[in-house]
This record gives structure tokens, sequence and C-alpha cells, in this order.
């Protein structure tokens, strides 16, 4: 079930991700359990929640309240894994886009480092 599906974006436009970030969460869909979190560092209560089928960027200070989310990724067919992967992106907060780059390099970081670790 999707964290999003009954919460109201505030806007949603079209979005494409960087290749590396998605061939790492689809690596870490294989060997965690998910939903995966991930803590942002240097953002106070904001979380990225990793899902099978989407990324939320959350304010766990509001019982995981979306600020932003990367869903519906365009993938089937994809032939090529060093392309950046089209997706809709929903705003739910009026400030979301301040967060968007950076939230997404800390996830990175970190599912980078965890699926090294193992």
């Amino acid at each position: 079930m999707s964290r999003t599906a009954d919460v109201p974006y505030y806007q949603q436009r079209e979005d494409e991700v960087d290749a590396k970030l998605y061939n790492l969460w689809r690596r870490a869909k294989h060997r965690f359990t998910m939903p995966m979190r991930i803590p942002l560092e240097g953002y106070k209560g904001l979380i990225m929640i990793l899902e099978n089928d989407e990324w939320v960027c959350a304010d766990e200070n509001l019982n995981d309240m979306p600020v932003i989310a990367w869903l519906e990724f365009e993938d089937d067919h994809r032939e090529t894994l060093h392309m950046p992967v089209k997706c809709k992106l929903n705003y739910y907060h009026y400030a979301a886009s301040k967060v968007r780059a950076h939230s997404l390099e800390l996830a990175q970081i970190e599912l980078d480092k965890r699926l090294h670790k193992n």
C-alpha cells in the first residue's frame, strides 16, 4: 500500500532521478527489508523512506507526513543502466523544493554505505 495514496499533494510534476541512485535503490530492494528508513542528516525530523515502488521524504515528527515523494518510476522496458529514470514528483509542502536535491544526495550516500557494508 502506498504511503502517499491518501495524502493530497500540493503540486505534481514530471521529474527524473539519477541512474546511480536508482540503481542503488534497486539493489537495496533485493538485499534489505523494505521500507528502509534513512535519517537525513542536517534536517531535524526529516527522513527518507524507501519503499518498493516510491521514495518519500517525510517528517517523522508528524507521523511520517510526506513532504515530497518520487513515484511512478518509468522503468518498464529500461534498456540502459546509465540514463536517468523518469518519474512523478509530488510536493506535499510549499517549501519541499528546498530539500529535494539534498535529500536525494543524502539517500544515495547512505544507500552506498549500506550496500558496501554487507
